[in-house]
């Protein structure tokens, strides 16, 4: 009778399963404030330096979906954190690491019981809820929010709760813990972006990969800060997307709503959108230097749109009153003129925000429209420019410079490189705005 009271307690009134997205913040006083995002995104925090120069695993040479860039690579864990053996902490470390993402194959508590992921020095934690209609049986696997750094911390908390001696039954529930991803170090990201360009050049058929035209003259965004402000202010609403822990997109805010766009060759269904986080202030805190602001994470939510010939997909995220502050991008509804200068915000290979705003092809020294009839995935949906990209920038909004307003979807490489004009996009979405 005993046993299965504690079963029926876990399952009626809800074993605590890894849910959704969601992870509310605990009340004001508690002792630790338990957000979705992070406490303090404008601090900077101090850059990884890798310990040693290391060369990427085998997934390095994979070749991951055109558009997409490679964040990192996954390692097996094998942790366990239960009722019964005291043991309610784990710590996960990878020296250099950019960033620590955990997956639990089984994620069974009490009901009232959470479970935290956060940083070492607790300035970024993740709480995660039970789900109401859990059962002990668990789910079959769960990512966790990222952790920015290369350490995370995995702690269950659990309430005063007499076992009575049930500890066959107890030991069922529990956390497992069975694999980890983390992003590169600085050594690993060169040599896998590298191992990258190789294998998309040797496959590439179109000639639209991703591409630097020329020189590469990208700058980080902060750069603009004082001598272009409004540059500056507009790349705060463009966010950096991390799919399933290992691949890069770029996506922006539309209007005032919660409503984001990118590719759809980055997020095309439903089921990919289901472990997809979105990185507001992911940039640098000075021009050329290492430090970074430590980003606003929210998880893509809902898949609003989508179209695989504009190339386009339309979401939501949660907790949107985390990110409204970033700002947004409005739409200029026309089709640009050919030798109309612009600028693109991105982050490409996942790299904190840069801006290609001038380039060594356009000889005013600027980036220019090329052409504004140019072919996409069909006949005159696109216009062309010499803007520098690179694996990861797809999904970046295309912003002209003569009204600071949103003129293409950023989706295609090959020099020149290319954007779905706006203005077919939103005949599609404007109802959905």
């Amino acid at each position: 009778m005993g046993i299965s009271a504690v079963l029926a307690v876990a399952t009626a009134a809800g074993a605590s399963v890894l849910h959704g997205h969601g992870e509310p913040s605990v009340a004001a006083g508690a002792e630790h404030a338990l957000v979705s995002g992070v406490q303090h995104p404008a601090e900077p925090v101090a850059a990884v330096v890798p310990q040693q120069s290391a060369q990427p695993n085998s997934a390095a040479a994979k070749v991951y979906r055109t558009g997409r860039a490679e964040a990192g690579k996954v390692e097996k864990a094998d942790t366990v954190l239960g009722y019964l053996d005291g043991k309610k902490s784990a710590t996960l470390r990878y020296p250099g690491a950019e960033f620590v993402k955990v997956h639990f194959s089984q994620l069974v508590l009490l009901p009232g019981d959470y479970l935290t992921v956060s940083d070492p020095a607790r300035t970024e934690v993740h709480r995660i809820d039970g789900d109401p209609v859990g059962s002990v049986l668990g789910t079959a696997g769960r990512w966790a929010m990222s952790v920015t750094g290369d350490t995370a911390l995995v702690e269950l908390h659990t309430g005063a709760l007499d076992l009575l001696g049930l500890g066959s039954a107890v030991d069922r529930l529990g956390v497992v813990v069975d694999r980890v991803t983390h992003g590169y170090t600085e050594a690993e990201r060169d040599a896998a972006s590298e191992s990258y360009r190789l294998a998309k050049k040797k496959q590439a058929t179109t000639g639209r990969e991703e591409t630097v035209c020329g020189n590469d003259e990208k700058a980080d965004a902060v750069c603009y800060r004082s001598t272009d402000p409004v540059v500056y202010r507009r790349s705060k609403a463009v966010a950096r997307m991390l799919i399933d822990g290992v691949e890069l997109c770029t996506a922006w805010r539309v209007g005032p709503t919660n409503r984001l766009l990118t590719n759809n060759h980055c997020v095309a269904d439903e089921k990919e959108a289901t472990d997809v986080e979105v990185w507001f202030n992911y940039q640098c805190a000075e021009c050329g230097g290492y430090a970074v602001f430590r980003p606003t994470k929210v998880w893509l939510d809902q898949l609003v749109a989508t179209d695989k010939v504009l190339d386009y997909s339309l979401f939501s995220v949660t907790d949107f009153d985390q990110v409204q502050k970033f700002g947004y991008l409005d739409l200029d509804l026309r089709r640009p003129a050919e030798g109309e200068e612009l600028y693109i915000p991105q982050h490409p290979a996942g790299a904190p925000a840069m801006v290609a705003l001038t380039s060594d092809r356009d000889k005013a020294g600027n980036c220019a429209i090329q052409d504004n009839s140019y072919d996409g995935y069909d006949d005159d949906t696109d216009v062309s420019y010499y803007c520098d990209t690179e694996g990861g920038s797809s999904g970046s909004p295309v912003i002209s410079r003569q009204t600071n307003k949103v003129i293409a979807l950023h989706h295609f490489g090959g020099c020149p490189n290319s954007g779905v004009r706006i203005e077919l996009i939103y005949q599609q979405i404007s109802s959905k705005l």
